[in-house]
């Protein structure tokens, strides 16, 4: 039987991965890939619209995702599902939380220099440049 070292983890530089036979590690942050059976939970400081990937939608195939703000408040843009539909938008304020359906197409924008957390299973996941039709 192997031991997880006890330590604390910077969750600011790490992630945390979950896996489903109970294992939680410690390991590199990724936008995308990553193990895929492992949840991860990342916590992001960001201080711009570029931190957040603004100009790019990204959808999680296989896994909703909580995109969560700590601090700081962040709006969070959903693509439209019917073609000429306008986005939906949800503000979060700091300690609040949505959850994004399996395979819905996001972006983020910030409204002030925020801590954000994300949890989903990265595996699969996408980005796509936003476009002036999106």
């Amino acid at each position: 039987m192997t031991t997880t070292p006890i330590a604390a983890v910077d969750l600011f530089a790490s992630a945390l991965h979950i896996h489903p036979d109970g294992d939680v590690r410690a390991t590199e942050r990724r936008m995308t890939g990553g193990d895929a059976d492992a949840w991860q939970i990342a916590t992001f400081h960001v201080e711009t619209n570029a931190d957040v990937h603004a100009d790019h939608w990204e959808m999680h195939p296989a896994a909703e995702e909580a995109v969560c703000c700590l601090a700081g408040g962040v709006r969070v843009h959903f693509r439209p599902v019917e073609p000429g539909a306008a986005e939906e938008m949800v503000r979060l304020p700091a300690g609040t939380a949505v959850v994004v359906p399996r395979g819905r197409w996001h972006r983020l924008e910030l409204d002030a220099p925020s801590d954000l957390m994300s949890i989903t299973l990265r595996h699969g996941t996408r980005l796509e440049r936003r476009t002036v039709e999106h």
